[in-house]
């Protein structure tokens, strides 16, 4: 027993340290020590492509906030994904106010060519202008120079701008926590590894890249046949090291209403999970090993502490890797305004690691199929 509980305190050591090296040199030294971006202001023509399907409710909430922007050559583009409900009519009363709206109507007998990805297909085909941003209808900007920072990080061989889409604080929930501390660790891991001139995802609620590239790629055709991933497998297979940049100043960030109830959040993550397959393999590599080994030594830790073994020794391990994990995560929740869930980061780590898990055993069992 005492020679595998040996063998289990190495492996313990080695997990952890895999797993602080992310953090450590990775995540703390690609992104939270990262020079201030400078934007460089200018006047280009932007397309802004909103999706919606069903947001009726959320359409005649936020495109008043969106026509808000400080910006002169800007359009709206409001793509009806086959809505039942009121969204058609909504889209076309705004349209006729403001001719700074584009609409686009899919009808149900075209819904099946893609979902989503068509109707963004045909949504990007109408567009005025070669910059596009996208969002969701129930995002809206954390300012009104949204465009115009995001707009500014394109420069000349500039073809993708990943954002930030951050969630609305909704006090006294430990969902709406654990939410905004797993969007702020996939942001770090996506701007670290594009700092490290390895681009694999975007987030589709702050994410622009180019008309121009969208066609050479032959737009979502390689990936048309998975329900979602109209943003991150997009970057997957477009984004370079010389074409991608990152806008992470506080005027780009965009906000989204959060999920209220835990089936809704489980499901949308199921959801997102399963594109993660579809990921470079060695994209798929990188960021298994870092779950891995967060899960790996958790599970020994666990091990370990039950088994009293070295526990002082195991426990003065285990609260280093946390002084390293808040020293990553801390410069990089400062830099996204989400510093005040670092504190619970202990808390909120073990209980998404489990959450992740049950995830990935489901999409086991089955795949989601829609995306709405």
């Amino acid at each position: 027993m005492e020679s595998i509980l040996l063998i289990l305190f190495y492996a313990f050591l080695s997990i952890v340290t895999i797993n602080s090296v992310y953090y450590l040199f990775f995540f703390r030294f690609a992104f939270s020590k990262s020079p201030k971006a400078k934007p460089s202001p200018k006047e280009i023509g932007v397309s802004i492509l909103i999706c919606s399907k069903n947001e009726a409710d959320n359409l005649k909430t936020h495109i008043p906030i969106w026509l808000e922007q400080d910006y002169d050559t800007f359009e709206l583009v409001l793509v009806n994904d086959a809505s039942y409900d009121d969204t058609p009519s909504i889209i076309d009363a705004f349209a006729e106010k403001d001719i700074r709206i584009t609409p686009v109507h899919v009808e149900n007998n075209e819904a099946f060519w893609g979902s989503k990805k068509y109707a963004l297909t045909l949504g990007i085909k109408k567009a005025r202008y070669d910059t596009l941003l996208f969002t969701d209808a129930d995002c809206y900007p954390k300012s009104k120079q949204w465009i115009r920072s995001m707009s500014s990080a394109f420069e000349e061989n500039t073809d993708v701008v990943l954002g930030y889409g951050a969630y609305e604080l909704k006090k006294r929930s430990w969902l709406n926590m654990l939410i905004r501390y797993e969007t702020l660790l996939t942001a770090v891991q996506y701007f670290s590894y594009a700092l490290a001139g390895n681009p694999y995802m975007g987030v589709g609620r702050n994410l622009g890249y180019t008309k121009s590239l969208f066609f050479e790629q032959r737009g979502f055709m390689s990936h048309m046949d998975v329900a979602s991933g109209d943003d991150d497998l997009f970057v997957n297979e477009a984004a370079t090291k010389s074409n991608t940049t990152i806008c992470y100043i506080q005027d780009a960030h965009t906000v989204s209403e959060p999920k209220t109830s835990w089936k809704s959040w489980f499901i949308q993550k199921r959801r997102h999970i399963s594109t993660a397959t579809h990921y470079k393999k060695k994209d798929q590599f990188l960021l298994g090993l870092f779950y891995l080994s967060q899960l790996g030594a958790l599970v020994l830790l666990t091990i370990l502490l039950i088994m009293v073994y070295n526990s002082i020794l195991v426990l003065a391990v285990w609260g280093l890797r946390y002084l390293i994990v808040g020293l990553a995560l801390g410069g990089s929740a400062k830099k996204l305004n989400e510093k005040h869930i670092i504190f619970f980061f202990p808390f909120l780590e073990v209980f998404l690691i489990w959450m992740q898990l049950s995830i990935f055993s489901a999409n086991l069992i089955s795949k989601p199929n829609r995306w709405k």
